[in-house]
C-alpha cells in the first residue's frame, strides 16, 4: 500500500498567537511552530497500517514556508519514509480553497492507495480539507474517523466508525480515498533517537507552484475568497466572582449561577 499523510506547521496552541499587523494573516514568524497535533494521530495511524500491511510505504505531503522543514524532520523521525514540501513566496495567505488546490495538484503527482489527514488543523479548525480534496480528485472522503480498518487483501477497502455528538456511524468505502482522523483513534509514539538520526537521511522533495502548474494569482492574499477585515484580541483573564458564605452561602451561589445562566 501506498500512503500519505498531510502535515501542516502552526503555531503552538499553547502559547499566545497574533495576527500579522500588515495582512492578518496568522504571524509564524513570531510564535512557535510545530506539528498539527491531529496531524500526529493520522502518521501513527498510517504507520500502523503500513506495518499492518508489508511492503507498504508512508510519505508525508505538507505545504508552507520553509521553515516548515522542522515539523517534516519531527514527523519523519515517528517512521514515514519520505516527504514532499511544498513551498512557494506566492502561497503565504492562501485561503482553504487554495490551500486544497495546491494539495490536490500534489497528490496527483504520487501515487497512493490512501491520504490521511487531522481532522481538523488548530489554526483553522475549518474540517474542510479533505472534503475539498475529496470533490477535486473525485475519490471517497471518510471524515471524522475514531477507529479506521483497512483490508488490503480485497483490492483496499476502508472500514470507518465515524465520531458524531451521539455516538458513530459506520462508513465505508473502496480506495483510492482519503480519511481524516480524531485524536480518539490512537496514541502517537514518541520519536526515537534512532529515528530522529535517521529523519535526517531520509528525501524530502520540494515543489513549486511552477512544477505544479498553477500561476501564483491563483493563491496566496491575491486568490484567497476570503480575507480578515478585523480582530481583537481576546480580553485578559479578571478575576472571578467570590461568594462569601455569611449565613446565605447557597442561595448567593445559585442566584449567581442562574443570572449567569448556568443553572
Amino acid at each position: 500500500m501506498k500512503i500519505v499523510v498531510l502535515v501542516k506547521q502552526v503555531p503552538d496552541s499553547g502559547s499566545e498567537r497574533n495576527l500579522r499587523a500588515d495582512d492578518a494573516t496568522v504571524d509564524r514568524a513570531s510564535a512557535s511552530n510545530v506539528i498539527n497535533e491531529m496531524d500526529e494521530y493520522a502518521i501513527e495511524e498510517a504507520l500502523k497500517i503500513a506495518e499492518a500491511n508489508g511492503g507498504s510505504d508512508v510519505t508525508l505531503l505538507t505545504m508552507g514556508p520553509d521553515s516548515a522543514t522542522e515539523a517534516i524532520r519531527k514527523a519523519l523521525s515517528m517512521g514515514p519514509d519520505a516527504a514532499v514540501h511544498v513551498v512557494d513566496d506566492a502561497l503565504h495567505g492562501s485561503c482553504a480553497l487554495g490551500t486544497s488546490k495546491v494539495l490536490a495538484a500534489a497528490l496527483k503527482t504520487l501515487e497512493f492507495d490512501l491520504v490521511i489527514c487531522g481532522a481538523e488543523s488548530t489554526d483553522g479548525r475549518t474540517q474542510l480539507m479533505p472534503h475539498m480534496l475529496a470533490e477535486r480528485l473525485g475519490i471517497p472522503a471518510l471524515t471524522g474517523a475514531r477507529k479506521l480498518t483497512v483490508d488490503a487483501a480485497k483490492g483496499v477497502v476502508l472500514t470507518a466508525e465515524r465520531q458524531t455528538d451521539e455516538g458513530y456511524e459506520v462508513v465505508q468505502a473502496a480506495g483510492p480515498a482519503i480519511v481524516s482522523v480524531w485524536d480518539t483513534i490512537n496514541e502517537p509514539r514518541y520519536p526515537s533517537f534512532k529515528g530522529i538520526m535517521a529523519a535526517k537521511k531520509k528525501p524530502v522533495t520540494t515543489l513549486s507552484l511552477a512544477d505544479l502548474g498553477i500561476g501564483a494569482d491563483e493563491v496566496g492574499l491575491a486568490g484567497a475568497t476570503s480575507k480578515v477585515l478585523s480582530s481583537t484580541k481576546r480580553p485578559a483573564r479578571t478575576g472571578g466572582t467570590k461568594v462569601e458564605d455569611s449565613g446565605n452561602g447557597g442561595v448567593d451561589l445559585v442566584t449567581y449561577l442562574t443570572a449567569e445562566k448556568f443553572v
